[in-house]
């Protein structure tokens, strides 16, 4: 006996063997059991899915003669001969092929006649969108009033071409694609009764490559069974489908997680030596990212039997829930950037390193113009070069002399200090000229001393544009601008005007580059501001620290949702809030009702401009996000002076005020800045020019 494919000899005979498309069947189970047939049904779908075997179904249930709850008995002549094709009152029309007015008037004057051997007579016609648009309008009377004995059933795969006269008189039924899951079931047991041996895995990479099309599958599995000659074997279907080894995939995310660029590049190379589609590389990393979130969010959905469930769990533990989605994305992104790509090589490429280079809201913070860890994309120095400042930016050294071996192994050992962590390490402190202050012992702190220093400098003749580098430290200056120690001025006298030495070395005016240029120079050339003795080394206090500081933010995490954090809270969901943020600062945190899924805040007299419906739904829709609260809601409550209330805003003027006083006091306790109050004869300090610098930040 001749050879049989899967598709032809596992074609379902009744409803149950049917594989989905569970909608259909209930329908017409339904109506076969109480006797509310159509006179035409239309049958819409994806090629495979089932469309031809139901109406064949349909068919032999109309026929039966002991049909049992709508459902074929399979053992009459007349479901017999439908099987074998030779049943006279079943006709199957391919109107691909008979598409003119001809073919369907002979159809139609033969439906006159009573049918022959069975109960009705049965036209089945498939891809009836082919017709011709005069074939069409022969078939509206007869499909509008047919006769008792005739039922047609029209099957297409796309019911947009078929005349809306047309879909306006038939019972439409839309069939589904079925699922990756329900094909590898369907697989499994037809290898199962025919005895041939599988790998699980292949199943599942047959179904997803059917689309969801059992007939694919089938075909597909008759493929594989020849490749493996007997066995279907996963290595053998992903060769042969053009599917990527999963050995690929998981090396590819472990790199990307342990932010190795290296390793990335030499697996993307050797993809591309065994020509693996990346197309489908992508599609497959994808899909496996999508399994790892379904394991992170519901660890039940995964197997623990899976195969693969031990590497899934691995690349769990060490992605977060945010990276996952940021991956997902650049892999769908990429996907559909392949046909811009030069080739799909450099479009793979990119993909890689944007995942590499990208990081979601709560990944450690990476610095701006920082290189990637292990990424190899070039190779950096050994160490850093020292950065000097230019030729034409004068700078100059006021340091005493038995300082100068101390500045010099400070300015050695801090050289290996990379760039971008020399504002948060401790910085050589500005050396003061002896003439400024008395011993050590009188000085209570040395950031005291330091503003007293420059307030004192800028009373000499010394030339404006030394003045920031007179306060510079060591580490920034080059050697050979350091004065002769003979040419030095006294240690107890300050120089009425530039001495000699400061002269012959000073820039002239058309060699001083503006203001607007020190930009160019970049912030380590510019001298740093003093650091007390009592001072922490995070809190430095200068503006190039705070805006590095303000960036690092973006990507920490947020702060606990509560009274205490709420003006960080504020500050740090300031670009998602917008315009709202000027009302977030007029409202003061009073409750959370966890159990109501509701805050309240009580609004000062300042809130009044600002106080909108649109603010607070912003407000509230902007903390539901950002704290995975959704339903939040905000209530408002009158205030109440007295209650201890505070708004973001009343808490900057109170530390504002706060801080001046400090200062104030700290001023007005330095021995050297009295002594510089009495010779200037000055009434005393303004106070909208104080500030802490520790407390620039808030």
């Amino acid at each position: 006996m001749a050879y049989q494919v899967l598709a032809r000899k596992w074609r379902p005979k009744t409803f149950a063997d049917l594989v989905g498309q569970e909608h259909v069947v209930k329908a017409l189970r339904n109506a076969l059991e109480k006797g509310r047939l159509h006179h035409a049904y239309l049958l819409t779908g994806t090629r495979g899915v089932g469309k031809t075997t139901i109406a064949r179904i349909l068919a032999k249930s109309l026929n039966c003669e002991h049909p049992k709850e709508g459902e074929p008995c399979g053992q009459c002549q007349s479901c017999r001969d439908i099987d074998t094709g030779r049943f006279v009152d079943l006709l199957e029309i391919d109107a691909a092929s008979n598409t003119g007015i001809d073919n369907i008037r002979e159809v139609l004057e033969n439906a006159q006649y009573a049918p022959t051997a069975g109960k009705y007579k049965v036209y089945i016609i498939d891809e009836v969108h082919m017709l011709s648009k005069s074939a069409f309008n022969a078939m509206l009377k007869t499909l509008e009033e047919p006769p008792e004995h005739v039922k047609f059933i029209l099957a297409t795969t796309d019911p947009h071409k078929v005349p809306v006269t047309v879909l306006s008189r038939c019972l439409q039924f839309v069939l589904h694609n079925m699922t990756t899951q329900q094909v590898a079931d369907h697989l499994a047991h037809v290898l199962d009764s025919e005895q041939i041996p599988y790998e699980p895995p292949a199943l599942a990479l047959l179904g997803r490559a059917a689309a969801g099309s059992m007939r694919d599958a089938l075909s597909l599995l008759d493929q594989a069974i020849a490749m493996g000659s007997g066995k279907v074997a996963e290595q053998d279907v992903r060769q042969m489908i053009g599917a990527v080894d999963k050995r690929y995939l998981y090396e590819l995310l472990q790199s990307i997680a342990g932010q190795n660029g290296a390793a990335l590049m030499n697996q993307a190379r050797e993809m591309a030596e065994r020509a693996v589609g990346f197309d489908n590389a992508l599609s497959e990393l994808a899909l496996l990212l999508q399994r790892i979130a379904l394991l992170q969010t519901v660890p039940a959905a995964v197997p623990a039997d899976d195969p693969e469930y031990p590497a899934l769990k691995h690349l769990a533990a060490q992605l977060g829930g945010e990276q996952i989605q940021l991956y997902y994305q650049c892999a769908i992104h990429g996907k559909q950037d392949l046909g811009l790509a030069p080739d799909e090589y450099a479009g793979f490429v990119m993909t890689l390193l944007r995942m590499l280079a990208f990081a979601p809201l709560a990944a450690p913070p990476q610095h701006t113009g920082a290189q990637i860890d292990g990424s190899g994309l070039h190779t950096p120095s050994a160490a850093p070069a020292k950065q000097t400042p230019s030729e034409n930016l004068p700078a100059f050294q006021t340091a005493s002399p038995d300082t100068a071996p101390d500045q010099t192994a400070t300015a050695t050992s801090d050289d290996d200090t990379p760039p971008w962590q020399e504002s948060a390490v401790n910085m050589p402190q500005t050396q003061l000229s002896d003439s400024l202050h008395p011993l050590e012992e009188d000085r209570p702190s040395e950031q005291t001393s330091d503003q007293t220093a420059t307030t004192a400098t800028s009373d000499d003749d010394t030339p404006p544009w030394q003045e920031p580098a007179a306060n510079a430290p060591q580490t920034r200056l080059s050697d050979g601008l350091h004065p002769s120690e003979d040419d030095r001025p006294s240690e107890h006298t300050l120089p009425a005007s530039p001495v000699a030495w400061q002269l012959e070395e000073s820039a002239p005016f058309d060699d001083i580059p503006p203001a607007d240029e020190y930009a160019y120079y970049g912030d380590d050339i510019l001298p740093p501001l003093p650091q007390g003795e009592g001072m922490e080394t995070g809190e430095t206090g200068h503006e190039e620290g705070e805006d590095e500081g303000e960036n690092a933010d973006d990507f920490a995490p947020l702060p606990e949702l509560n009274a205490a954090n709420w003006h960080t809270v504020i500050k740090r969901l300031g670009k998602r809030l917008g315009a709202a943020q000027m009302l977030a600062d007029h409202m003061a945190w009073t409750e959370d009702d966890t159990a109501a899924n509701r805050i309240l805040f009580a609004l000062n007299g300042n809130s009044q401009t600002t106080t909108t419906k649109e603010y607070f739904d912003k407000i509230s829709q902007t903390l539901a996000d950002a704290y995975n609260r959704p339903g939040l809601s905000i209530q408002t409550q009158a205030w109440q002076d007295g209650a201890g209330w505070e708004t973001p805003a009343m808490r900057r003027i109170r530390l504002q005020h706060e801080g001046r006083e400090e200062a104030r006091g700290r001023l007005e306790n330095d021995p050297a800045c009295r002594r510089l109050m009495a010779g200037l004869e000055a009434a005393g300090w303004e106070a909208e020019s104080l500030q802490l610098a520790e407390n620039l930040e808030n």
